[in-house]
């Protein structure tokens, strides 16, 4: 349950928080918040200051419906501010949230530590090939569709079955090339109902069986405030609620927008395990 990032070891028996830094426009709960150099370096200190170990720089929306960017226009987005970041904060570990291999070969040339892909693999053909020859962490996601389509009508036999066998088969194609950090997540509201993403999280556990990192993205997703009949900013007690649930089950990883009360739930469940 350890990860290389950069020649640091990460321990994963002791769950991590990864903070979320968008430099999107459009993103579903905090597009367009981070628009000038002040505003990110503040926040991301803001997160590593409360305990975040990760932090994933995302510069493409992938919120259902997304209109998705260019190439060009994603690494004019985010390359610059990995730049700003390292040189503000040399230590620390960034995750990029693409889907793009030129994107990933791109950003960790330029000090990015971890690739994740929501598309696991499935969009870009290059990917696995890309991670594998770069030897970084790789987040392999579970995603039906594409996030222009996702949500129109997921329908599964077996949820749970149907995403762990996805894994299996992504797994081992990495294994294959060589790539031994891999991280999964199972996408929670990327191509699933609400029926869907609450018997994953209750079945969560069942995906230690593929001996990898669990990652969880459950932060203020609309699972929790659609549930609720509240909205986005209303949902942080829901999503403390839900990553409490998560990390009981397996989560290794909780990748949220408010990272000092995920590190408490961290704690809170860590006097119980």
């Amino acid at each position: 349950m350890t990860i290389n990032c950069k020649g640091t070891l990460i321990d994963l028996t002791a769950p991590k928080v990864m903070g979320v830094l968008n430099i999107t426009p459009d993103s579903f709960f905090d597009g367009g918040k981070y628009k000038n150099e002040a505003d990110i370096l503040h926040q991301v200190e803001k997160m590593l200051f409360e305990g975040a170990t990760f932090i994933d720089v995302g510069a493409c929306s992938s919120r259902p419906g997304a209109t998705p960017v260019s190439e060009e226009e994603e690494l004019k987005r985010i390359v610059p501010v990995i730049h700003l970041l390292l040189k503000k904060f040399p230590e620390i570990i960034i995750s990029v949230d693409t889907f793009r291999s030129k994107v990933a070969i791109e950003t960790i040339g330029s000090g990015a530590a971890i690739i994740n892909d929501i598309s696991g693999g499935k969009i870009d053909d290059n990917m696995f090939a890309t991670v594998a020859n770069l030897q970084v962490p790789y987040i392999l996601m579970h995603m039906l569709g594409t996030p222009q389509n996702m949500q129109k009508n997921p329908i599964y036999k077996d949820v749970t079955k149907e995403i762990i066998s996805f894994f299996a088969t992504q797994i081992h194609q990495l294994h294959q090339l060589k790539l031994n950090d891999i991280i999964i997540d199972v996408g929670f509201g990327f191509g699933k109902t609400n029926t869907h993403n609450f018997e994953i999280l209750k079945n969560l556990s069942l995906f230690k069986s593929l001996n990898a990192p669990i990652l969880t993205g459950l932060s203020r997703k609309s699972m929790l405030y659609k549930t609720l009949d509240i909205s986005a900013k209303e949902a942080l007690n829901a999503t403390t609620s839900a990553n409490t649930i998560a990390l009981l089950h397996g989560a290794n990883i909780l990748r949220v927008h408010d990272v000092k009360e995920a590190v408490e739930a961290v704690k809170i469940v860590a006097q119980i395990k």
